[in-house]
């Protein structure tokens, strides 16, 4: 059988301050987290109006993909489903049920391999299948990891050498992504190739400053660093963050640092509120020039290149196939 619709998945996010809550006490569940973290994460979104960029940028997303599909001869409808908001998975599986369709190509708004970048993901359909009682109508495979492609890179590197032109002095670049806890990403990727998740963050990185070198001409200093912890104090988490990263550039006698969010496909939250608001206070404390490229978002290089790749999963007839014990996750499900 074929593919005959096309599902995105991605994390969710509130659409009035009425949501932001319970969509914070749905991302957080069973994880212990105080509810004054909850309250004091909760601002963040207060002060953006209660509304997560993420939602709309997942609607431009959609639309952009539906047009490079179609000029990739591809026709078929795409839609969309949350791990924590509105639309929900279960809901949406319900809907593409419901017109009929039996099997789907997935893509989630994930470019990595970790456990709750990916895993997690074929978890929460698993969980949404049983919960609809579609196990046995619905048949949905993954495309997986695309941070490989050229239309991820190019894009982040142009912005990066536009950055570089307007600071003066020595400029450090710092790519930053989500933290996770240590133990995740020493397990991601499959047995062979454990400790994915950073590994597959510096090719990225790499590929970026190689093109950065190319147009500049110069060599420019970079370091991986992480953002947006969360969780229990004990709990080691990768390092080092985006703030001492910055602190430590400045205390080398760097001008400026530039920023590259390289983790993430859209500016949502975590985003414009960790780096836009928290790391640029910290540069400005500190003297140091800031500059925050943004995500690659829609640009045309990107969704051209990703719908290539949903295409190519189509024609194949197949999505990626994990091994089991691919991105395990370090606690144990109830």
């Amino acid at each position: 059988m074929t593919h005959d619709a096309i599902l995105l998945i991605s994390f969710g996010g509130p659409e009035g301050p009425d949501d932001v809550m319970p969509f914070l006490e749905n991302v957080t569940r069973g994880r212990g987290i105080p509810r004054e973290r909850l309250e004091a994460v909760a601002h963040h979104y207060y002060a953006l109006g209660g509304v997560s960029p993420i939602n709309a940028q997942n609607r431009e997303l959609i639309s952009a993909l539906r047009d490079e599909l179609a000029s990739l001869d591809v026709d078929l409808p795409i839609y969309w489903g949350n791990r924590n908001w509105q639309p929900m998975l279960a809901d949406t599986l319900r809907e593409i049920a419901a017109a009929g369709h039996r099997r789907v190509l997935g893509l989630t708004t994930s470019a990595y391999s970790s456990y709750s970048g990916c895993r997690q993901y074929q978890e929460n359909l698993k969980d949404a299948l049983a919960e609809t009682g579609l196990t046995d109508t619905l048949s949905i495979d993954l495309i997986g990891q695309y941070f490989e492609l050229p239309g991820f890179v190019s894009p982040v590197a142009d912005a990066v050498v536009s950055a570089v032109r307007e600071l003066t002095g020595p400029v450090r670049i710092l790519f930053t992504t989500h933290s996770i806890p240590t133990a995740m990403g020493e397990t991601s990727g499959p047995p062979n190739a454990r400790g994915a998740y950073v590994r597959q963050h510096e090719t990225v990185a790499a590929a970026v400053m190689e093109q950065v070198r190319d147009v500049l001409g110069e060599e420019l200093t970079s370091a991986l660093v992480f953002q947006s912890r969360s969780g229990p104090p004990q709990v080691p988490w990768l390092e080092p963050d985006i703030n001492d990263a910055i602190t430590s550039a400045a205390a080398e006698v760097v001008a400026g640092v530039v920023v590259v969010p390289i983790g993430f496909i859209s500016d949502h939250v975590e985003v414009i509120w960790d780096l836009d608001h928290e790391a640029a206070d910290t540069a400005e404390s500190l003297g140091v020039g800031f500059r925050r490229v943004p995500t690659v978002g829609i640009d045309p290089r990107f969704v051209g290149d990703l719908a290539a790749k949903v295409s190519a999963s189509l024609r194949s007839g197949s999505g990626k196939v994990c091994p089991g014990d691919c991105c395990p996750n370090p606690r144990p499900r109830p």
